[in-house]
This record gives C-alpha cells, structure tokens and sequence, in this order.
C-alpha cells in the first residue's frame, strides 16, 4: 500500500475520492490530516462538547471527531494518536478507516498516568494516515457490517 501525500491528499480531496469536513488546511500534515476534538465523555461520567474535561487516572474515555470523513472505494487510513498525548500517558487502540467508511470517528483512549490529564475540544487529538489499496473494495464497509455508518459523536459499541 502507498501512503499519501499531503499534495495526494488535496488531489484525491479535489476528485471526490476522499472527505473530509470541515476541512482546516492547518491540519494537514506532510503525510496525513490531524483530527480535532468536537466531543468528550467517560463512561458513566463527564461529558462536554465545548470546553475541557479532566481524564482521572486509571480511566477510559472517548472523543469523537469534528471531522466527517468518508474514504471512497480505493482509500482507507490507518489512526496514530499524537505523540503530545501519549507524552501526557494516554494510550490508544484505533482501527482502521475503512474503504465506503462515511461519519465522525470515536477514538477511545486511556489515562495510564498517575495525574490527571486535561483534554480539551477543538484540539488535535490524532493523526489519519491514508492509504492507496491496491484496487477498489469489492464491498464496501457501508455494504458489510456498517455498524458506525453515518455516525455523529461518541458512539459506545453497538454489538
């Protein structure tokens, strides 16, 4: 698979292979776009979409993205937390956007610190790296399982 560059990533915008909005050009980065915070919740607890949340240690949380994003049938991308964070002791376990994927992204992370940590909206919080495969998917993710299709903010799991 080829990763795409920052210019790959404008062209394959400009053609309607790729979405993403709201597109901000200062997310953009040599090899791939940095997702912005819209929304954070722990589990039977806090929640904001418009200001900080303190992330105890010990807990899990989820963020959802500002970002629609929607990968046509020749792209996916792979999620990295950026390092700032994972500096600060969350970590991280994402999947893969896949081909036909269309929605906000829910990113779950962890505090494995002994502070607290403040995560705040609007921020960047992870980086999408896309990739080329090599053909269009023969399905979808919207024709497979399609659990988190069209989502919007966090979204626990639906199985």
């Amino acid at each position: 698979m080829t990763v795409l560059s920052d210019e790959a990533i404008l062209s394959a915008l400009d053609v309607g292979e790729l979405e993403i909005e709201p597109f901000n050009a200062e997310n953009l980065t040599p090899n791939g776009y940095d997702l912005t915070i819209k929304e954070i919740e722990i589990p039977d607890g806090a929640r904001t979409s418009n200001g900080d949340l303190i992330i105890p240690p010990g807990k899990r949380f989820a963020v959802s993205t500002k970002e629609r994003v929607a990968c046509g049938p020749n792209l996916c991308a792979q999620l990295w937390l950026r390092t700032s964070w994972a500096r600060k002791g969350i970590v991280c376990s994402f999947g893969k956007i896949d081909s036909g994927f269309n929605g906000t992204l829910t990113l779950l992370g962890f505090n494995s610190s002994n502070q607290n940590v403040s995560l705040s909206t609007d921020v960047t919080f992870a980086q999408m790296v896309f990739e080329v495969m090599t053909g269009p998917a023969a399905s979808l993710y919207s024709e497979r399982s399609g659990n988190y299709q069209n989502q919007e903010g966090v979204t626990w799991s639906r199985k």
